[in-house]
């Protein structure tokens, strides 16, 4: 792979940097494209204890990296909004050509295998539970979702990855991007590591791939490397917010009505105590809470499939946080929360049941016994939650759920489980032009990675939208 050139590299097989390279194929056929990445391809990410959902032995890799990213194994919802998991108006220019873009991502997901039938279109359904959470004070934010599952994502990527192959885009996986090129103020390649033969760190010496256009689109778990290069070579970006919370864990019964509207609703609450967003997200219905690995502490995420149910329904509940001068580095603030959080579960992710949180005690084995359901996610440490999360997350959780039960009778009794750490990082935000070009010439981004997307549709539009800047540049 050495000094090997290509037309466009691409640092991410996420879905960014696979739409990327799909529009960049459809619209010119002739270019060459490299797609990098750290983690497998999509037949080799399996479960080492082959069960359907991942469990506490999976490596970060296996989980939160590879061929299609994060998202494969995610509960695979797509949720048809432009303005949902980020703002695609901000780079289209104006709504229309926003909705637009996200018609055409979702014409690709089915393409590939998505699932032709929409969730949440029962016009009654959705105004009387606009209505509901309007008495409330709280917005419910109407979405056409199309739930592809966590155990039937992998195909619609597999398929995703085979076509692209056969338009003749190369994958490089196993392998750490180390470092971006630059000459004279202009990237002109990516530096990774050992001999780049797909077996990541083999030689000690990094080698380098060059490329007339480099997309950085590295996902979630790429975010801290994001951030590093950027501060490194001084690319023009902003810290932005982050969201801290916890996973609640309910009785499926006591959602459904909800999910007849909407398979994973979106709620909006603005607190009073401290006048905080709170948001409701990534909800699994009749699915399971399940443990991520991170670099130093353990967090907690949710699962859900088409072939296989519990009788639970899980959701994060996540407070945006947004910090200023001096202390503006949201991840830090974010992964000390983690670490303690972690520290305080012995390891693992720390349950409570909420009335025991609201009464301030910790949560017992006997105790969790209580409750009306049991805890889908058994690997876990009994505890209290406001020994891990500072007090304004803490009230802002307590206030936003009571207020939730008013439109969602029975979310908020003692007996419904809270899991902790629940965090969502982002990177830093990149400054973008309309095409999606950095401050670098020649070096675009796309994706969560990079801070200009929070979800698999937003993260796909982003890529589609870098393509076409490359596109215009050729």
């Amino acid at each position: 792979m050495e000094n090997k050139s290509y037309d466009v590299v691409i640092v991410g097989a996420g879905p960014a940097g696979m739409f990327a390279a799909y529009e960049l194929v459809e619209k010119n056929p002739k270019l060459s494209i490299l797609i990098i990445d750290e983690g497998k391809d999509i037949n080799q990410r399996k479960c080492p204890m082959e069960q359907t959902i991942y469990c506490t032995n999976c490596k970060p890799c296996d989980i939160m990296c590879g061929v299609g990213g994060s998202g494969t194994f995610s509960d695979g919802t797509l949720n048809l909004r432009p303005d949902i998991g980020g703002d695609l108006s901000q780079f289209t220019g104006d709504s229309k050509s926003a909705w637009d873009l996200v018609d055409y991502v979702d014409r690709i997901y089915l393409k590939f295998g998505a699932p032709a039938e929409l969730q949440g279109n029962s016009e009654k359904e959705v105004y009387d539970l606009k209505r509901k959470s309007a008495e409330a004070g709280i917005k419910f934010i109407e979405i056409k979702q199309r739930h592809m599952g966590s155990d039937k994502s992998p195909e619609v990527i597999k398929n995703f990855a085979n076509y692209l192959r056969s338009k003749g885009v190369e994958f490089l996986l196993k392998t750490k991007v180390n470092d971006i090129i630059i000459e004279n103020e202009t990237c002109t390649g990516v530096k990774i590591a050992g001999k780049g033969n797909g077996e990541g760190s083999e030689g000690n010496e990094d080698c380098g791939i060059y490329g007339r256009f480099i997309l950085l689109a590295p996902g979630r778990v790429g975010a801290q490397w994001c951030d590093d290069t950027v501060q490194k070579h001084k690319i023009k970006a902003k810290f932005g917010p982050i969201d801290v919370g916890v996973r609640v864990e309910v009785p499926a019964i006591i959602m459904d009505p909800v999910i007849r509207v909407n398979r994973d609703p979106k709620f909006h609450i603005w607190t009073t105590e401290y006048g905080d967003f709170v948001r409701t997200f990534c909800t699994n219905h009749r699915g399971f809470v399940v443990k991520e690995k991170y670099d130093g502490f353990i967090g907690v995420n949710g699962h859900s499939m088409k072939t296989r149910e519990s009788e639970n329904t899980n959701f994060a509940f996540l407070v945006r946080i947004e910090l200023t001068h001096p202390v503006e580095d949201t991840i830090k603030y974010g992964r000390s929360i983690a670490k303690l959080a972690t520290t305080m579960g012995g390891g693992n992710p720390i349950i409570q049941r909420l009335g025991d949180l609201r009464r301030g005690r910790r949560s017992t084995e006997a105790r969790l016994k209580r409750s009306i359901i049991e805890n889908t996610l058994t690997d876990v440490t009994p505890g209290n939650i406001a020994m891990a999360l500072p007090h304004k997350i803490l009230t802002d959780v307590l206030e936003g759920l009571k207020k939730l039960n008013e439109v969602i009778p029975g979310v908020a009794s003692d007996s419904t489980f809270l899991y902790a750490p629940e965090v969502k990082f982002y990177s830093m935000h990149l400054e973008v032009t309309q095409n999606m070009e950095t401050s670098i010439k020649n070096l675009f981004a796309a994706g969560d990675g990079t801070g200009l997307s929070r979800d698999i549709i937003n993260a796909s539009a982003t890529g589609v939208l870098a393509a076409r800047g490359i596109i215009n540049k050729l």
